[in-house]
């Protein structure tokens, strides 16, 4: 790391530079916290969620608000910007500067007091949304904006932005809900501010000091502006866009925290907030308007506006399209009507008919001739199709981002807003717009209620005219949003992105204004310092600018989805977050992230650093680089992000990949030869299986067989079995002809060699549905182990000796069952990315799930009702790449009740959960969820779990607990008396 870096150019006091050497040991010196400059926590906060990219001095985390005052004392004391950062999904650019990051999310997040009479409660500025709704809820409560990100954005984040969200059209903008702030100013005033009537600011003036010389100020820039402000501020409920002057008026109570909100960090630093907070509905509906195009939508929204719903959304043909090839089987996109253009109208009340008859009458309402063609209408009666929808709408920048056909879209003109009964008009001039400058077939949608209208743009970011026709677009937009009434940022603020226009919207005295406002509170420009005001040019400080990812020579995977090129997947992060959740949302993505709470822990945060790794500039050691090596440490290859980021980050894979390279003619950790060669030792020990376990658990020679293996020492050791699978099925004989065809049972490497009876049960229950078993005669193995550790030359060997062997029976159509959720999805998935042939395609065609095998091979196949119930934990690889619906539907069609957890990874992953260094991270993750539902489960209750690493984390949870496959369980049950097939 250098010792010396130049902060970025200014308009206001020339910035010295900064001995990044010096503000290290300061701030390790007075900050309880975690002080980190290296070179990996310098490029997971580089960027945000937008098309900007700054890389920090340094990052701080406090462990307390006052360790974050204390952060910004030192960096006063050194003349050193500093930069306020939450949940960092900012689509602007504030949330990234050559600053002195403070990043409040992971301990400063408490709730402090919940006062239900009141409505209101108190909260740090590191609390999360979600977080903070999950507290509220039981007293039927919640904070009234939600925007999209509301599982990652921290409450000093809205605050910061002025968020928003869909539910806005019901209960405003996040001003609305702040009643007071306590801020930190950079020369060291801390206070609690709000409205400001006379006594109170008299108050104030007598205390004297620099917090009565600020009061003083700010009342003087609201009497010098009071005419311009109620001129030249759009009377709009979507104005994000500039400082809240508005809120000094005295009708406004001279507002002094309302004012604040929304200033992106510039002015102070929040470190609490007491917010108003309102009865969350008892029921909600949601109604559906198809109509032949978004304009004709949008023309319509003033009359459904009308019924005052609590949510009013659009999304048009593009978005619907682009959400179908994303979501090709989701029964809420089905159930659209008809139409090119929708919107989507939510009502809330006491009960169900109550939302339902408010639903109704809208439609009614709105599909009475006016002239104009009537709108179809849908009503969604099922809340599960509803929050699908909902949901689809809220991934929206996600799901568009990698369009399946066409350019990478990008921010750049994202989120204006105009009056709700222009927007027809608006949207028909801005799409003319758009198409004058090559950027078409882009999606529009957003919160059409409040007409604030979202969709990114295929800009070309890469290139000097390409950046240029971004500029002249932006300008023009910025003149056509103003000729509206509209507002620049309708959602999610000006940052850097659209700062340099406001005096198209505002006029030059009113962005002086602002600039007044700053130098009130920061006159020496060190709060995120180039934003909104004295901002850096939009088409400054961009990522993509000449940026070309540096390509290796050759890869191991074939990275289908970004053109065969892992320098385009190490950049496929757009900075949503999503992987940032709360462990009680459910999901599996990103189990090291629920239980570190650390940014580099995130798939974000690891996808940043291989970006920077393909970039070259702050990680410049490409595939040896520690910082990466340590970031992806903690992957526990669960593949969750897979499927749950909107942009299918594959985490998994590049770890895979990176391992591959990183220790390429190097020395390994010992993990990666006891774990990694598993297959191997297992066929070893089959020929003394008893002699072999007799050895591995004597307690002396256990401890050393760990140490030497890498295993942690509180892990027990697998056995093995006494017979292979492979072996029972050749001594027991051949198959029985079945009506249904042939199958072949894949005997993995952890069933045939320490879970046989899995195999066994299968074949049982494979014969009985009408199937004729085969198993391959000689133990194979898919290459799992070798590929989680990144030995990718030996799996891809391995793999393809497997293809081989399976080929024939591929070619028959004959299906091959994979017992091992793991090996099923390498087989599925890894398989065909890392061996590319016309082979490893068919098998990946023809492996299936047990269950998939039933409901696809053998849907006639109904046992005798058994009942009984069951909880559920899903294999992640199963959840990421082949899904559960076919195993919810084979345990309903045995009349088995189950309750499928949603409580992320259990935590074992493989190698991941038995390696030393791994041990507490995986017990951690058992305790977020499986280990409390096997302690809560009861006894009468099956504990299934396909995946051989849950089933071993369930055995180490110290209940005397055991899980069961899928195929043990249908077999107990085909075996009871009056069972046939």
């Amino acid at each position: 790391m250098e010792s010396l870096v130049r902060a970025p150019e200014a308009t206001q006091p020339p910035r010295r530079e900064v001995d990044v050497e010096a503000l290290r040991v300061l701030l390790e010196e007075a900050v309880d916290g975690e002080v980190r400059f290296d070179a990996g926590s310098r490029a997971a906060y580089a960027t945000d969620a937008s098309n900007y990219r700054q890389v920090p001095i340094g990052v701080v985390v406090p462990r307390s608000l006052d360790a974050g005052v204390a952060a910004v004392a030192v960096c006063r004391g050194r003349d050193v910007p500093v930069l306020s950062r939450g949940g960092g999904t900012s689509l602007a650019g504030q949330c990234c500067n050559a600053a002195v990051v403070i990043d409040w999310s992971k301990h400063c997040g408490r709730v402090e007091a919940v006062e239900v009479a009141r409505r209101r409660i108190t909260v740090q500025a590191g609390a999360v949304l979600d977080a903070v709704n999950h507290v509220l809820a039981p007293d039927g409560l919640m904070v009234g904006p939600r925007p999209s990100s509301h599982p990652t954005c921290t409450i000093g984040g809205m605050i910061g932005n002025d968020s928003c969200g869909a539910s806005a059209q019901a209960y405003g903008k996040m001003a609305d809900s702040v009643l007071r702030l306590e801020i930190l100013t950079y020369d060291g005033v801390r206070a609690w501010v709000g409205p400001t009537s006379e006594e109170e600011f008299a108050r104030i003036q007598a205390g004297g000091g620099r917090l009565a010389e600020i009061y003083r100020q700010v009342r003087d820039l609201r009497d010098d502006t009071l005419e311009l402000v109620r001129t030249r501020f759009p009377r709009l409920e979507r104005r994000v866009s500039g400082y809240n002057l508005d809120q000094l008026l005295p009708e406004n109570g001279f507002n002094l925290a309302r004012a604040l909100v929304g200033s992106e960090g510039t002015l102070v630093t929040v470190l609490r907030a007491e917010l108003a907070v309102v009865p969350a509905p008892a029921t909600r509906s949601l109604a559906v308007l198809g109509f032949l195009d978004i304009f004709t939508a949008a023309d319509a929204v003033p009359a459904v506006a009308a019924h005052r719903p609590l949510a009013l959304e659009a999304m048009d043909e593009t978005m619907y399209r682009l959400a179908r090839a994303e979501h090709p089987d989701d029964p809420a996109l089905r159930d659209l009507p008809a139409g090119a253009g929708w919107l989507l109208v939510q009502f809330g009340g006491d009960t169900a008919e109550e939302a339902r008859e408010k639903a109704e009458t809208m439609m009614r309402d709105v599909c009475r001739s006016d002239g104009r063609p009537a709108p179809t209408h849908a009503f969604l009666g099922d809340p599960a199709r509803e929050d699908q929808l909902w949901r689809l709408r809220e991934s929206g920048l996600g799901v568009e981002a990698y369009p399946p056909t066409g350019r990478q879209t990008y921010e750049g003109w994202s989120d204006a807003a105009v009056p709700p009964e222009r927007l027809g008009a608006y949207l028909r001039d801005y799409d003319r717009l758009r198409r004058r400058h090559g950027y078409r077939d882009s999606a529009l949608y957003g919160h059409f209620g409040q007409g604030c209208v979202h969709g990114r743009l295929p800009l070309d970011l890469h290139t000097d005219d390409g950046i240029a026709t971004y500029r002249r677009f932006a300008e023009e937009a910025a003149d056509l949003v103003a000729s509206y009434g509209g507002s620049l940022s309708g959602e999610h603020g000006d940052g850097q992105a659209l700062a340099e226009l406001l005096p198209r919207m505002f006029g030059s005295a009113v962005v002086e204004a602002f600039g007044r406002f700053k130098a009130i509170f920061d006159p020496r420009d060190r709060m995120n310092p180039g934003k909104l005001v004295h901002p850096h040019r939009l088409d400054q400080n961009l990522t993509q600018r000449h940026f070309y990812p540096l390509e290796p020579r050759h890869t191991f995977f074939d990275y289908p989805d970004d053109h065969g090129r892992f320098g385009h997947a190490a950049t496929r992060c757009v900075g949503i977050g999503k992987c940032r959740k709360q462990t009680f949302e459910g999901g599996v993505m990103c189990p090291s992230y629920r239980v570190t709470r650390e940014e580099e822990h995130s798939t974000r945060g690891r996808a940043r650093l291989l970006e920077e790794m393909a970039r070259g500039e702050v990680i410049t050691d490409g595939w040896r680089s520690k910082a990466v090596r340590d970031a992806l440490d903690l992957c526990l290859a669960c593949k969750g992000c897979r499927a749950e980021c909107p942009v299918n980050v594959d985490m998994a894979t590049y770890k895979a990949e990176f391992l591959a390279h990183h220790y390429r003619r190097r020395l390994r950790p010992a993990a990666h030869y006891s774990m990694g060669w598993l297959p191997l030792w297992a066929a070893l020990a089959s020929g003394a299986p008893e002699a072999v376990n007799a050895v591995t658990h004597l307690p002396v020679l256990s401890r050393l067989i760990k140490a030497a293996a890498g295993v942690a020492a509180r892990r027990e050791l697998p056995r093995f079995a006494e017979e292979r699978f492979t072996d029972w099925f050749k001594r027991r004989g051949p198959s029985p002809s079945g009506t249904r065809g042939h199958v072949v049972v894949w005997a993995d490497t952890f069933t045939n060699n320490f879970d046989p009876r899995v195999g066994r049960a299968a074949v049982s229950v494979l014969e009985a549905a009408g199937f004729e078993v085969h198993v391959p005669p000689v133990a194979l193995c898919c290459g799992l182990t070798w590929i989680s550790t990144g030995q990718l030359g030996v799996a891809r060997r391995v793999l393809g000796r497997s293809v081989r062997a399976l080929t024939p029976w591929a070619e028959a159509g004959v299906p091959v069952v994979a017992l091992e959720p793991s090996c099923a999805a390498v087989f599925r998935s890894d398989g065909p990315e890392l061996l590319n042939t016309p082979q490893t395609q068919l098998l990946s065609s023809r492996t299936l799930t047990l269950a998939e095998l039933l409901e696809r091979r053998a849907p006639d196949w109904r046992p005798p009702s058994t009942g009984g119930s069951a909880v559920a934990q899903v294999h992640c690889h199963q959840s990421a790449i082949m899904g559960y619906d076919a195993d919810r539907a084979v345990l309903e069609r045995f009349g088995i009740r189950t309750k499928v957890l949603d409580s992320g990874c259990c935590g074992q992953a493989g190698n991941f959960g038995f390696e030393r260094e791994h041990y507490d991270v995986s017990v951690a993750c058992a305790e977020e969820g499986l280990w409390p539902a096997v302690r809560t489960a009861r006894e009468e209750d099956a504990l299934l779990a396909d995946g051989f690493s849950c089933r071993t984390q369930i055995a180490a949870s110290g209940t005397g607990r055991r899980g069961r496959h899928l195929a043990e369980l249908l077999a107990t049950a085909i075996s009871r008396p009056g069972a046939t097939a």
